[in-house]
């Protein structure tokens, strides 16, 4: 039988406008709308013109570099 929620190992999805996207990583509407053409990001559609992203893809998309990050 298959299990229904959220299981005890996923995160909830937290949904952002691209707005607040774009001002938690501090660029524009047109990065995160970019991101999204380009695959780093994932949108989500509800309805014909309403788009969010899930804030944990937001930071998953992000990835560090120099400082002697391996």
């Amino acid at each position: 039988m298959a299990k229904t929620g959220v299981s005890a190992g996923s995160r909830q999805r937290r949904y952002l406008k691209l707005s607040e996207a774009a001002e938690y990583l501090g660029v524009t509407d047109r990065t995160i709308r970019n991101m999204i053409a380009d695959g780093r990001l994932t949108g989500y559609r509800c309805g014909p013109r309403l788009i969010r992203v899930d804030l944990n893809e937001v930071d998953a998309a992000m990835s560090p570099f120099g400082g002697g990050v391996r």
